[in-house]
């Protein structure tokens, strides 16, 4: 359905469709498949979602819309909302994956949402095998994101440096794509850090590898996240995590019981937070055992049933 173009939003990268010329080609694939629900993600971002949200305005089809943005687009808060709520008011149904993602879209759209989470493979992380050439001795601290300036990888580089000092035999796994920040490059190079592996884009299979490979795992993110994926992942995996305590993530994490929260953009506080599972095995086995009980209510077969739910009952909604 046309091509997508990598859009600078919030911090992040999103690829979104401007062919607005495909309004034919929907039109006709909405009326030939005769679906009962069309499923929108971002209904609000793109051509090809909005082309779909006004072209079946005109037949039966129920359309329900999942919203995941927490502060992620200025477009709203300079008017864009006026021409967004010409094709949001065609929505039958809307969902929110999370409190802070339902806060930030009915503040400028309001309406009524569902508040579904986003869910995870939960089999795939807990029964992974790990990398033997990781499993050296070595303590794995891991890092898993998209190398982009929210997700604060300087903050866990400036807090590793530190600790090194103290746990020799630490290591820093970081894994996702992306390129490093000047700030991080420049850390990285000014205190001479070493045992940092930078693993790049990888599998999901070995996504999951690289979490059992782990010993500690840690999510710096500095704001705008809604959920919190990669502390599921991290969860199901049986790891004890240090993430900061942003409202996507604190919605996910209770702090000491299944993870640890610490101030965001705060290195001293991150340093903390790790020393403190470094020093207590008894800790970090209670953190890792209760996130894997947290983990297991976000997996598909969970989260699935409550969407087939909500499509009943919008179905059965005239």
């Amino acid at each position: 359905m046309g091509k997508a173009f990598p859009i600078p939003t919030g911090g992040s990268i999103a690829r979104i469709s401007f062919s607005v010329w495909l309004r034919p080609k929907i039109k006709k694939l909405i009326n030939e498949e005769k679906f009962d629900i069309l499923h929108l993600h971002e209904p609000m971002a793109g051509a090809l979602t909005m082309n779909m949200l006004a072209i079946s305005s005109e037949n039966s089809v129920k359309k329900i819309g999942t919203f995941h943005t927490f502060g992620g687009t200025k477009l709203y808060r300079i008017g864009a909302k006026r021409i967004a709520q010409r094709y949001f008011k065609n929505l039958d149904g809307r969902i929110a994956v999370s409190i802070p993602a339902y806060e930030f879209i009915n503040k400028y759209l309001p309406a009524d949402y569902e508040i579904i989470p986003n869910g995870i493979d939960y089999q795939l992380f807990n029964n992974a095998k790990p990398f033997d050439n990781l499993l050296d001795g070595k303590i794995n601290l891991l890092f898993v994101g998209r190398l982009e300036k929210r997700k604060g990888l300087k903050y866990l580089l400036a807090a590793y440096s530190k600790l090194k000092w103290e746990w020799p035999n630490l290591r820093l796994l970081v894994v996702g794509p992306g390129k490093l920040d000047i700030d991080s490059i420049r850390i990285i190079s000014e205190r001479n850090l070493k045992d940092i592996i930078f693993v790049g884009s990888v599998s999901d299979n070995d996504k999951a590898r690289y979490y059992k490979s782990a010993d500690i795992y840690s999510s710096p993110a500095t704001g705008k996240e809604s959920f919190g994926i990669v502390l599921l992942e991290a969860m199901a995996s049986g790891l004890p995590i240090v993430a900061s305590a942003i409202e996507g993530y604190s919605n996910v994490i209770t702090n000491e019981h299944d993870g640890l929260l610490f101030e965001p953009k705060n290195e001293d506080s991150l340093i903390k937070s790790i020393e403190k599972l470094l020093n207590d095995i008894d800790l970090r086995q209670k953190l890792s055992k209760n996130a894997l009980n947290t983990a297991q209510n976000f997996k598909w077969s969970i989260i699935a049933n409550r969407v087939m739910e909500y499509y009943l009952k919008i179905l059965n909604t005239n």
